[in-house]
């Protein structure tokens, strides 16, 4: 009954990889690919955490343009947080991008995902805090409200992204482990 009871725990496990997509099927061919898949796993990870800290100070701008009593300190104060880790986040995708050959499919494709979505926040951070500082009294500019929408929304969705990537690999790492626990069962 346990050797059925893992199967069927193996091909519920093989269902969800159909879910995410054949990329996680080729697993690394060398040494070196397994040595950056798995840095490429541990900046993910980072980035991860880095998305976390990140959404409180990006949802607080997003929040701004219904909240007129704010002084424009305020507004450069969560701006110059969110653009701290915006920048660390920059940093972890700069190296992904430079061992991007070197890792899984999937791996690329949440580098290719994360980037364009911190590519928009940091472009949006950057605008702001522009008008911020030649325009300190007009807040409520629609250019300037709505680069701070994009910061809250694609901040999310980079989060958001990380978190769907992550998630897959641990349940790919779970199916991987049953697999050999089957293997290992079966001889």
């Amino acid at each position: 009954m346990r050797l059925n009871s893992k199967r069927m725990i193996v091909a519920l496990a093989a269902v969800v990889l159909l879910r995410c997509g054949s990329a996680f099927a080729s697993p690394p061919t060398s040494k070196s690919s397994a040595y950056w898949s798995g840095r490429a796993s541990t900046l993910l990870t980072e980035i991860q955490k880095e998305t976390a800290e990140l959404r409180p100070h990006a949802d607080k701008l997003g929040s701004f343009p219904r909240n007129p009593s704010l002084s424009w300190q305020s507004h450069a104060t969560y701006l110059d947080r969110v653009k701290g880790h915006i920048n660390s986040v920059g940093e972890r995708i700069a190296e992904l991008q430079r061992i991007r050959q070197d890792v899984l499919p999937w791996q690329q494709q949440a580098i290719t995902a994360v980037t364009s979505h911190a590519a928009q926040v940091a472009a949006s951070t950057q605008a702001a805090i522009l008008h911020l500082r030649e325009n300190q009294n007009y807040l409520f500019a629609p250019e300037y409200t709505n680069h701070l929408t994009t910061i809250a929304d694609r901040s999310e969705d980079m989060k958001q992204t990380v978190d769907t990537f992550r998630e897959d690999e641990k349940t790919q790492l779970k199916l991987q482990r049953l697999q050999t626990e089957l293997e290992l069962v079966g001889s």
